[in-house]
């Protein structure tokens, strides 16, 4: 049975709350559900994945009138303008923000979004025309009447941290699944990058169930991002004591700002074994800088899909009558390609459906590293039997 549900998923996002740590691909925090057909073995719910969104939005200049839902056509025009005016002030590419701020203008002026009549319809289509304006898949707006900007930098109050904390925890911290399949071999399903300093012990305590396994299978065929804390925490389990590594780099349009993002040395496990990361198209955002952090670094052997392509960061703007769009403010900047993943997705090394992701994985680690070292007839054969089975559910 294979462990990936290939029903297509559909990403929206629902909710925005204050992010409490900086260093993010996201400073709002962004609940994205992904909506996954039930497998036989393990009735799956809609998993929440999160997004921790980068760069902090200062509330818009311009107030439009609130609105309960449905639109007139004077506040449908000041709500493409004010988004428009927000693409174009803050937009991580300044030339791309005037290319993207000139086509919604002109679309309004040509009464593009005259049918739609309500806050809803009118944000399901700025969404499809910044992204296709703009080649950017953070574009997004939506209705949310409760969202409300914060000051940058806000320190976050005893409550958020609490309501915080509870949440990373209800999630275990991101991780979904560890386990010991035959042969040794090490699986970790990690769903989303929560923040770091809570979800750290759950990590932490993944990678101690898994340090002397033959090899890890890292999961992120259902991840949608989060926090790049958190990852260059989980990737600093898989480099040698004091190997320190210059993961990525987040560079913001204001100012030129830059964010580095280094390995630590100070986690209590330091796996040096192999490393496979299965990969999907709805692998997105904070999940395809794991990815290409392990692959740019050498680390890991990509199996799956090519990722979702969203790699800048940014920050989420009130536009009025309920509508908040968040919009990139900078870019992921990898220290050796000094490129990144941004519209072509991270690539993977050995291209497979993802569905059949774990199974090529899998066979790959029993017969190249795992069943090479057994020495006792009767295990080896059982081994071999089980790599020969994973290898014909892959070729179906």
């Amino acid at each position: 049975m294979n462990e990936f549900t290939s029903a297509k998923p559909r990403y929206y996002i629902e909710k925005l709350q204050k992010k409490i740590l900086n260093n993010c691909y996201y400073r709002w925090r962004t609940t994205i559900q992904i909506t996954l057909e039930d497998t036989e073995e393990e009735r799956m719910p809609r998993m929440l994945i999160t997004l921790l969104l980068a760069a902090a939005a200062q509330a818009s200049a311009h107030e439009v009138p609130q609105t309960k839902g449905t639109l007139d056509a004077a506040t449908r025009h000041a709500l493409v303008k004010e988004l428009a005016q927000a693409v174009e002030d803050n937009y991580v590419f300044p030339d791309v923000a005037k290319k993207v701020a000139a086509s919604l203008r002109q679309k309004d002026a040509k009464n593009a979004y005259a049918s739609a009549n309500t806050v809803t319809s009118l944000a399901d289509m700025l969404t499809a025309d910044l992204r296709s304006s703009g080649k950017d898949l953070h574009f997004s707006v939506r209705f949310d009447p409760a969202f409300k900007a914060a000051p940058e930098n806000a320190v976050p109050s005893a409550e958020e941290l609490i309501q915080q904390r509870e949440e990373t925890e209800r999630l275990a911290g991101g991780i979904f699944r560890v386990e010991r399949l035959p042969g040794n071999v090490g699986y970790l399903d990690v769903r989303g990058f929560e923040t770091a300093a809570f979800s750290a012990p759950a990590i932490g305590a993944a990678m101690t169930l898994l340090k002397n396994t033959e090899a890890i299978i890292l999961d992120l065929r259902k991840n949608g991002g989060g926090d790049s804390e958190t990852v260059a925490y989980l990737l600093s389990h898989f480099f040698a004591e004091g190997d320190r590594r210059h993961l990525n780099d987040l560079v913001y349009r204001k100012d030129q700002r830059k964010e580095q993002s280094w390995t630590s040395t100070a986690v209590s496990v330091h796996y040096t074994r192999p490393v496979y990361v299965l990969t999907s198209k709805w692998t997105f955002s904070a999940a395809e800088e794991c990815a290409y952090d392990f692959q740019t670094q050498k680390r890991a052997t990509l199996v799956g899909e090519a990722t979702g392509g969203a790699a800048n960061p940014g920050g989420s703007f009130p536009l009025g009558g309920g509508l908040v769009a968040f919009i990139s403010t900078g870019q992921a900047v990898n220290p050796i390609t000094h490129t990144n993943w941004e519209g072509s997705g991270v690539k993977p090394d050995v291209a497979t459906p993802a569905d059949l992701a774990l199974d090529v994985a899998n066979a790959r680690v029993l017969r190249d590293i795992v069943i090479p070292k057994i020495g006792d007839d009767k295990a080896r054969a059982q081994l071999i039997a089980e790599a020969e089975r994973l290898e014909k559910a892959a070729a179906k």
